[in-house]
């Protein structure tokens, strides 16, 4: 029987499928922009992703295409602690995207599902099953194993990769809490995420030189790489979108369950994509075992999706009378 356009199912796989789509294209996009075009300033390009994401979510309100809550005093409250963690999310993101061959970018992102499981557990009060648990720690086994002969090992790159793995965990968390209160909805989330961080992140960039780096690249009058940046910077916003939509339909860890299968082909495509993999045999072995771990837990994790279990809370003790 053919699913409804309208059903609960088909939102979830269309919204699931549409963020891995996203996903997978922001990063060639952002490796492209910063390692093949040699742009210089990661935190430049995070400020045209959350620009373009403003002007697009104000614009689409004005003309009613979407609709959110205005502004007030009390939304920070609402929101918090989510810009934070998203503004991390982006510079850290960004940041390793610059200075790590995509494998290695990739195969260290699956700590970001060891580190959702632990949000999830003392967030959300779920916790996963222990066939779950051991291909997250399969994965993560694989990881270090690469990681161990890395030849283009770059030890900020790695930091920065590890602190975008808990920014994008804590965000998953934090933004289906967020969604299930339904007090800003999917696009006042988006927008407010932006608004609130949008003015520190830029006297940031100002005073650290990131603004006057990207400002003075040689290559702006080139055409092709115009074209390529603000490629990146459309797709941020995109990515940002396929996320709350993937999220809200589905949940933080089945969102990071497809961050894991388009991992998958850019693992693979990042071996000639950007010019920076160098190829040895512990590196390649430790790929596979993370993506091996991977594929068993994506087929476990949607052939039951409801196995994950809520914790239950501690009974209380009687309190005894006299």
């Amino acid at each position: 029987m053919e699913e409804d356009v309208g059903s609960p199912m088909f939102s979830r796989i269309s919204s699931a499928v549409f963020y891995g789509v996203s996903s997978f294209m922001i990063i060639v996009a952002n490796k492209l922009t910063l390692t093949s075009y040699s742009f210089p300033s990661f935190q430049f390009l995070a400020l045209g992703q959350m620009i373009t994401g403003l002007v697009v979510l104000f614009v689409a309100k004005q003309i009613g295409l979407v609709d959110f809550p205005g502004f007030s005093f009390d939304i920070f409250g609402k929101i918090w602690p989510l810009p934070l963690i998203y503004i991390g999310n982006l510079i850290f993101g960004l940041g390793g995207t610059q200075k790590l061959n995509l494998p290695m970018f990739t195969i260290l992102r699956r700590f970001t599902i060891l580190f959702t499981m632990i949000a999830e557990y003392y967030v959300l009060n779920v916790k996963a099953p222990r066939l779950v648990q051991f291909t997250v720690f399969l994965m993560i086994f694989g990881a270090l194993v690469a990681a161990s002969d890395d030849l283009t090992f770059d030890l900020i790159g790695y930091a920065m990769i590890l602190l975008n793995d808990f920014c994008t965990a804590a965000n998953g968390v934090y933004t289906k809490k967020k969604l299930d209160a339904k007090d800003l909805g999917k696009y006042g989330l988006l927008y407010y995420n932006s608004l609130f961080m949008i003015l520190p992140v830029a006297a940031f960039a100002w005073y650290n030189g990131a603004i006057a780096k990207g400002l003075a690249y040689e290559s702006w009058g080139n055409p092709w790489f115009l074209l390529q940046f603000l490629m990146s910077c459309t797709l941020g916003f995109v990515l940002n979108y396929s996320i709350v939509l993937c999220t809200h339909h589905n949940s933080a860890l089945t969102t990071n369950i497809v961050g894991v299968l388009k991992n998958l082909l850019v693992t693979y495509i990042g071996m000639f994509v950007g010019g920076d993999y160098h190829f040895s045999w512990i590196n390649f072995i430790g790929l596979n075992i993370s993506v091996s771990g991977s594929l068993v837990y994506s087929y476990v994790t949607f052939k039951k999706p409801s196995t994950k279990l809520v914790v239950p809370k501690k009974p209380e003790k009687p309190v005894q009378t006299v």
